[in-house]
């Protein structure tokens, strides 16, 4: 008779069990994300100087990089991960900062954070502005929101967020973007000029912060893209591809000491990201003493005239971009140098080739109300 000892091991030699610890495991295909490193990126200096500007400084409105396949710009974008800097976020689900009770008093704030606003409690916490993408195949409800699914598998009725809420206070990044459809690119247009927007299903409705900064790239001869959405990228980039050969050879090299082994890659510029990653925070709490002077303001008004550009946004985006510059240097004073370096960027593409037609063919009819006035109603 076989003993008990053997009997089990019988046994578990003809049961799944054995089979199934004795299978190895599956692979599940999932990876770490290991990003391009910022600091490994060969030329390109005016396209990685917008989006330094951007992370600085958001009320730049964001950058739009426009060239062919191949020259770097998703690289670019997806690989700031690392060097983003840290922001004050708040700790209550309605937003209550320490500013709002700066500026508006103890009741601009909600009960809870009053309370603890007044016990000396902490009403935010530091932390790193992350990159939300924005996928090309994103429907209308993944970027506005709507209603929760898993809630209403249990009969109950919840809205749930979108990107563009997840995206409050943080980049927004778009590729492809001249590719979107309407209604999405509608609902882009509208939170980022009001820097929020409101969700409403059936009788359910809910306002969601959007305050982001848009960063999107494109290629040309894929489509152009609606002059409503340019309008809201500050600065405009033309990426072109690296015409050094020594520039090319490098960045072959560096391209493929990433493919070979990405974190060894990542390692070898660690001490520069992080160099970077304190500069972009250092200059981004020095950017509120930043003043321009008056100089810096006459020159960049005068460019916007001799460019003969309407939107007053070239101004906004031009003088914002100039005080970033400026405290990336760690200067408390943006001159008109500065507005020198920036202004490529913030007012390349501004005109409108239809606007200008469209008044020159009004001249005429100006005219001739100015004549009939004149001889109707002398002055």
């Amino acid at each position: 008779m076989p003993t008990v000892s053997s009997l089990v091991q019988l046994i578990e030699q003809a049961s799944a069990k054995r089979i199934l610890e004795a299978a190895p495991s599956e692979d599940r295909g999932l990876t770490e994300h290991l990003p391009y490193p910022f600091m490994a990126l060969v030329g390109q200096v005016e396209m990685r100087t917008a989006l330094l500007l951007t992370m600085i400084n958001p009320a730049v409105s964001g950058a739009l990089l426009i060239g062919p396949r191949g020259t770097g710009k998703t690289t670019a974008v997806r690989s700031l991960g690392d060097i983003l800097p840290l922001i004050p976020r708040s700790r209550c689900q309605y937003g209550c900062l320490p500013e709002d009770i700066e500026a508006g008093g103890i009741d601009a704030v909600c009960p809870d954070c009053a309370k603890k606003y007044g016990e000396g409690q902490p009403l935010t916490r530091l932390e790193r502005v992350a990159l939300v993408e924005l996928p090309l195949n994103a429907r209308l409800e993944d970027v506005v929101g709507g209603i929760n699914e898993l809630a209403a598998a249990h009969q109950r009725t919840m809205l749930q967020r979108g990107i563009m809420a997840r995206a409050d206070r943080n980049l927004l990044y778009v590729d492809e973007v001249n590719l979107l459809a309407d209604e999405i690119v509608d609902s882009i247009l509208d939170a980022a000029a009001q820097g929020q927007y409101t969700l409403r299903r059936g009788p359910l409705a809910a306002s969601y912060r959007a305050r982001f900064a848009l960063v999107g790239s494109m290629n040309p001869e894929e489509g152009r893209l609606r002059p409503q959405i340019l309008d809201r990228f500050g600065l405009r980039l033309i990426v072109r591809g690296l015409t050094d050969p020594a520039e090319r050879l490098e960045a072959y090299r560096r391209v493929r000491a990433y493919l070979t082994n990405p974190r060894a890659m990542v390692a070898a510029y660690e001490e520069q990201t992080l160099a970077a990653h304190q500069e972009i925070q250092s200059a981004r709490e020095l950017l509120p003493t930043v003043k321009l002077t008056a100089e810096a303001e006459t020159a960049g008004l005068e460019l916007v005239r001799r460019m003969k550009i309407d939107s007053l946004r070239a101004e906004i985006t031009l003088f914002q971009a100039a005080r970033a510059y400026a405290a990336a240097d760690a200067r408390t004073e943006a001159a008109s140098t500065d507005v020198r370096a920036v202004a490529p960027m913030a007012l390349r593409l501004r005109r409108s080739p239809f606007m200008e037609k469209y008044f020159e063919e009004q001249q005429g009819e100006e005219t001739e109300i100015k004549s009939v006035i004149d001889a109707v109603i002398p002055e």
